[in-house]
C-alpha cells in the first residue's frame, strides 16, 4: 500500500470513528431555534440525540417547531430528551404539572402513579419528545440530601419501586421512553454531584437491600442513567459512571440488563472537575455506557468528540479485554440506541387530553396534601404575618420556586396578610418580629434546609412546606406539606385552610425528629 493509500485509509478510519462518536453523545444546545450553525454541527458530527431545557422553551408552538427542525436534521433515529419528572423538575412548564414523586408516594396509589406517568408522556410526546429522563428510582433515606428530596417516591424500597415502575409503565404505554435514574442510587448522599463527587459507603448487603433494589427491579426500563457517585463496596476507585465493575459486571452481566445505559451530564463537577470531559467520556464508554451526555458548551462537546474519535480509531477490534470501543462493541451500542428510537419514535401531534390531564394532576396534588402535627385551618379574616424567602431561584436542576408575593396573594384572598421577606434565612432575627397577636405563617418555598439559627429560634404558628418535606425537621411547628408549588398545590392549600379539603397524604419518608409526628 502506498503512503497515499495508507493516509487515505487512516483518514477513512478517523472519519468513521468521528461518525460513531457523534452517534454516541447527547448534547444540549443554546437558544430557542435551531440556527444554521447548530444544525451544521449536528450534521457534520452525525449527532442524533439532544436534550432540551427550560432555556430552549417559550411556548408549545415554538417548541414543536424546534423539535420538528431537530428531527429533520438528525433523522428518523433521533432521540429528543427532556427532564419532565414532576414537581419542581419540569421543563415544559405550561403542560399540566405532574405531582412530585414524593407526592405520589404520600398517596400510595399505584393506579394513579401509572395514570400520571401516562399523562406526562402524552404532553411531552405532543411536543415532539420521545425520551423522558424520569422516573427517579433513588430512595430518599437521607434528610440531608441536597438534590433529591421530593423527587424520590419515598424511602421504602418495595413501595417506592411499585410506584415508580407504575409511572414508567404509564409512559411506555403512551409511546415515550423512560430513563430511570440515578443508578446505583443517589438518595443517601450529603453532596450534590453537580458540585462535587459524593461517596456512599455502605456494604454490598446494605446496597442490595436499599439503593440497588429499585434498579434491579427496573430491568424492563428502556434506559438507565448512571450516577456520578463512588460506591466503595462496588468499586472503590471509580464513580459509577466510569466503573466497569458497576456498569458492566453488575448491571449487564449479573443483572442481565439489556436497555440503553446513558451517563448523567458529564459537565457536572463530580466528573468534569476531576477527570476532564474528554477523558471521562472515553472511560464511561469503556466502562459500559452506551451514550454520553455531553451537556456542556460547544467547546466541551468538541473536546468530547475528539477524545472519543481518537479512542475509537485506536481501539482493538478483537473480543479481548480492552476492546470495549472496538467495532463489535460499537455495533451493539448503536443497535441498542437505534432500537430505542425505533420503539419510541418522535411523533408530535395534537395534545387532545390536556384538560383531562390537568384535572388528573390537580386531583393528585390535592390527594397528596399531608399534615404533620396538628395544624389548624384559619378563620376568614385572620390577621397573618407571612414569612417567606423573597425569591426562590432555580438551582440548575429544579425550576425557580415561588416568589413570596405569590404566596401572599394566595392567602390575601381570605386573610389580612402582612408579608415579611428575607433573602437569607440565617439573617432573619425572629425575636425582632412584633408581638402583636398576628398568626405567624412560615412558607418554605425553596429546596434548601434551614440552618442552626432558624432551627433554634423560629417558632411559627403554621409551617406551609411548599417544596422540600424534610424542612419540617428544622422548624418545630405544625406543618402542612404539599411536596411542590404548582398552582394546583397552592389551591389545595387554600382549600385546606378554608376547611373544604382534608389532608389525607401520609409522609413516605421518616420525619419524626421534630417531635410532631
Amino acid at each position: 500500500m502506498s503512503s497515499t493509500d495508507s493516509q487515505a485509509a487512516s483518514q477513512d478510519k478517523l472519519n468513521q470513528a468521528r461518525r460513531s462518536a457523534g452517534q454516541l453523545i447527547m448534547i444540549r444546545m443554546p437558544g430557542t431555534v435551531l440556527d444554521q450553525d447548530t444544525a451544521q454541527f449536528l450534521r457534520d458530527n452525525h449527532i442524533r440525540a439532544v436534550c432540551l431545557f427550560r432555556q430552549n422553551m417559550v411556548n408549545p408552538e415554538q417548541l414543536s417547531k424546534l423539535t420538528a427542525d431537530l428531527r429533520a436534521v438528525m433523522g428518523p433515529n433521533a432521540l429528543i430528551g427532556i427532564d419532565q419528572e414532576g414537581g419542581a423538575v419540569v421543563r415544559a412548564t405550561w403542560l399540566p404539572t405532574p405531582p412530585a414523586a414524593m407526592a405520589l408516594g404520600a398517596i400510595g396509589d399505584v393506579a394513579l402513579a401509572r395514570a400520571v406517568g401516562a399523562a406526562v408522556a402524552r404532553g411531552i410526546k405532543a411536543l415532539g419528545f420521545n425520551w423522558n429522563f424520569a422516573p427517579v428510582l433513588d430512595l430518599n433515606n437521607n434528610p440531608a440530601n441536597p438534590v433529591i428530596g421530593e423527587r424520590s417516591f419515598g424511602s421504602d424500597p418495595q413501595r417506592a419501586t411499585e410506584l415508580a415502575l407504575a409511572w414508567m409503565e404509564g409512559s411506555l404505554e403512551q409511546g415515550v421512553a423512560c430513563c430511570v435514574k440515578h443508578f446505583p442510587g443517589h438518595g443517601d448522599t450529603h453532596v450534590d454531584s453537580h458540585r462535587d463527587l459524593p461517596t456512599v459507603s455502605k456494604s454490598r448487603g446494605a446496597l442490595d437491600a436499599l439503593e440497588l433494589a429499585p434498579f434491579k427491579a427496573a430491568r424492563r426500563a428502556p434506559a438507565m442513567m448512571s450516577a456520578h457517585i463512588v460506591y466503595p463496596a462496588l468499586d472503590p476507585e471509580h464513580p459509577a459512571t466510569l466503573s466497569r465493575k458497576i456498569l458492566t459486571d453488575l448491571l449487564r452481566t449479573e443483572w442481565e440488563y439489556r436497555g440503553v445505559v446513558i451517563t448523567d451530564g458529564m459537565d457536572m463537577h463530580a466528573i468534569a472537575g476531576r477527570y476532564g470531559v474528554g477523558k471521562a467520556a472515553v472511560q464511561a464508554l469503556a466502562a459500559g455506557a452506551d451514550m454520553v451526555m455531553a451537556l456542556g458548551n460547544r467547546s466541551t462537546q468538541e473536546e468530547t468528540l475528539v477524545a472519543l474519535t481518537m479512542a475509537i480509531a485506536a481501539a482493538d477490534d478483537s473480543s479481548k479485554p480492552g476492546s470495549e470501543l472496538g467495532s463489535a462493541a460499537l455495533a451493539a451500542r448503536l443497535a441498542r440506541l437505534d432500537g430505542l428510537a425505533a420503539t419510541y419514535p418522535c411523533a408530535a401531534g395534537a395534545y387532545l387530553t390536556e384538560s383531562a390531564d390537568e384535572r388528573l394532576m390537580a386531583n393528585a396534588w390535592r390527594r397528596a396534601l399531608t399534615v404533620v402535627g396538628t395544624p389548624q385551618p384559619l378563620a376568614a379574616g385572620t390577621k397573618i404575618r407571612l414569612l417567606a424567602c423573597a425569591d426562590a431561584a432555580g438551582d440548575g436542576v429544579a425550576e425557580a420556586g415561588l416568589p413570596a408575593q405569590a404566596v401572599a396573594a394566595l392567602l390575601a384572598r381570605r386573610y389580612d396578610v402582612e408579608l415579611v421577606t428575607f433573602e437569607d434565612a440565617e439573617s432573619l432575627d425572629w425575636a425582632a418580629l412584633p408581638d402583636d397577636g398576628r398568626t405567624v405563617v412560615l412558607a418554605s418555598t425553596t429546596r434548601l434546609r434551614y440552618g442552626e439559627k432558624a432551627r433554634k429560634s423560629w417558632r411559627p404558628d403554621l409551617h406551609l412546606v411548599l417544596w422540600n418535606p424534610f424542612q419540617i425537621l428544622d422548624i418545630a411547628a405544625p406543618a402542612l406539606v404539599t411536596y411542590g408549588f404548582s398552582a394546583a398545590a397552592l389551591e389545595a392549600v387554600a382549600d385546606w385552610l378554608a376547611r373544604t379539603l382534608e389532608a389525607r397524604g401520609r409522609m413516605p419518608v421518616p420525619v419524626a425528629a421534630n417531635g410532631l409526628q
